[in-house]
């Protein structure tokens, strides 16, 4: 509970050509020989990723990454992967060589991260060996600052760190549940434990539900979904709000009053990294699709598929007997969406627990420019049982969205 996902860290991406160093920095910036260092160009072919603390600013992650320039088709998709790594990250170092002019793929790499606005900054590697002063002007021409280092001999290392805690875009913090509730609230939060649960463990979005829940000093009562019942019945009080796993949606709602707000962890995530309006506002697509029409189920993580499993089965099945019509169902695991996008009439996308904000905004921002709906799976799931509006209430402004789109439905 105390160790803070990677999710939930700032990504910082170190970028740039083939053997300006780009490894030989990370492994300086983190003090110790994380990523091979090699003279021979394309030594790094994967994105390398270290968690550390970047002290005054906080938890953040490091990823290495293959450089721009790489060569052939494999290089072609390393090139791939390291803009998709740009695309997900909250920040980026662009690594460039002392000696050298500016690249036709650095200018490039410079407009992508203005494109995506992307906050970046520029370092300029083997600083030992001079500095080429054109290099230095057409920084400047571009806006740009820059900080000189060296690997070799350790030289503006320390200020470099110093000084990126300061570049760093911070977001004003935002709840999960915090929002929601008032110190000594009771909150009842619903956990069923089956075939699809971790042995052993929580899943992180009840796990942070919990830990911000004591944050805020509440009363968290946590039961599985059979219990739920007995537990509320030994309450004096009526708990301010009881938090559930969608699966288990039909049997909470059930035996949840009226007058105790229910929403589900699905939902708190929509919220929190993505866009709870922008989803319910998707619901209206979910009527509209006909025989043929095809889906996009996107689930960000990859995991062995369980014999019931939520984005492989359970879903497709949901919705072919929501819509009654037969649909052409896609199952995308992973970061990538299909290249083509936009033959889709509907996203549903997962909680993306595993995911930056930036990163699921991203891939909300990619569904948008696309003209396609898209929808998360607590959302649709609490829709296509019963639940919504009312799992909806808490939020003032997903309510607003359904009183909307409940006109068009």
């Amino acid at each position: 509970m105390n160790k803070t996902a990677q999710s939930e860290r700032k990504h910082i991406a170190f970028v740039g050509r083939r053997n300006v160093g780009k490894s030989s920095l990370v492994n300086r910036f983190i003090g110790q020989d994380l990523v091979i260092v090699s003279e021979t160009p394309g030594t790094t072919t994967d994105p390398v990723k270290k968690a550390m603390e970047l002290l005054p600013f906080g938890p953040v992650v490091l990823i290495d990454t293959a450089g721009i320039d790489d060569v052939g088709e494999l290089g072609q998709k390393r090139i791939s992967k390291t803009v998709q790594i740009i695309s997900e990250a909250d920040f980026a170092v662009l690594v460039l060589e002392s000696q050298t002019n500016l690249s036709i793929e650095e200018r490039n790499l410079i407009d992508h991260f203005r494109k995506l606005e992307l906050a970046f900054t520029v370092v300029i590697n083997k600083s030992e060996l001079g500095i080429n002063y054109e290099l230095i002007e057409d920084l400047k021409k571009l806006g740009l600052n820059f900080f000189n280092v060296s690997c070799a001999d350790n030289s503006g290392i320390d200020k470099f760190k110093e000084k990126i805690s300061g570049l760093i875009p911070s977001e004003e913090e935002l709840p999960l549940v915090g929002d929601l509730v008032k110190p000594h609230d009771i909150i009842v939060l619903v956990v069923p434990i089956d075939l699809g649960a971790p042995k052993g463990r929580l899943i992180m979005p009840q796990v942070q539900t919990i830990r911000e829940s004591l944050d805020v000093d509440t009363i968290v009562m946590v039961v599985k979904d059979k219990e739920l019942r007995a537990a509320l019945s030994k309450l004096n009080e009526k708990p301010k709000l009881v938090i559930t796993d969608s699966q288990a949606i039909m049997r909470v709602n059930a035996d949840v009053p009226e007058d105790i707000s229910l929403t589900t962890f699905s939902i708190l995530m929509a919220r929190y990294k993505g866009d709870l309006k922008e989803y319910v506002k998707g619901l209206t697509r979910v009527e509209e699709l006909k025989n043929g029409d095809k889906v996009l189920i996107a689930e960000a993580c990859s995991h062995h598929a369980q014999e019931d499993d939520i984005g492989k089965v359970k879903i497709p099945r949901w919705l072919r007997l929501h819509t009654k019509k037969d649909l052409d169902i896609t199952i995308r695991n992973g970061n990538d969406y299909p290249e083509n996008l936009s033959e889709y009439k509907l996203i549903v996308h997962c909680g993306g627990c595993l995911l930056t904000r930036r990163s699921m905004q991203q891939r909300i921002k990619q569904a948008k420019l696309m003209d396609v709906p898209i929808v998360n799976y607590g959302v649709l799931i609490s829709y296509m049982h019963g639940a919504v509006p009312r799992a909806l209430q808490p939020f003032e402004e997903a309510i607003s969205e359904w009183n909307l789109v409940n006109d068009t439905l």
